[in-house]
């Protein structure tokens, strides 16, 4: 499980340049970008933070999201 303090500083690599990029956790095997809505999972307690990574899950909705999320 991700500490807080960890969730407070991981932003999305795609938006942090332009916006803040800010990612809520779901499920606790998923980050969430609030503005590109692109989904990173969570592999063994390690966010995977790969731009590549997170648009592969962006037109998948939430609630629809595998938990946990399938390894590669």
């Amino acid at each position: 499980m991700l500490s807080k303090e960890l969730l407070e500083i991981l932003r999305c690599p795609s938006c942090v340049r332009e916006k803040n990029g800010l990612l809520t956790l779901h499920k606790d095997a998923w980050l969430v970008c609030k503005e590109c809505g692109r989904k990173y999972p969570i592999l063994d307690d390690i966010p995977v933070m790969l731009i590549d990574e997170g648009d592969k899950w962006v037109n998948t909705p939430v609630e629809e999201l595998p938990v946990p999320p399938p390894e590669k």
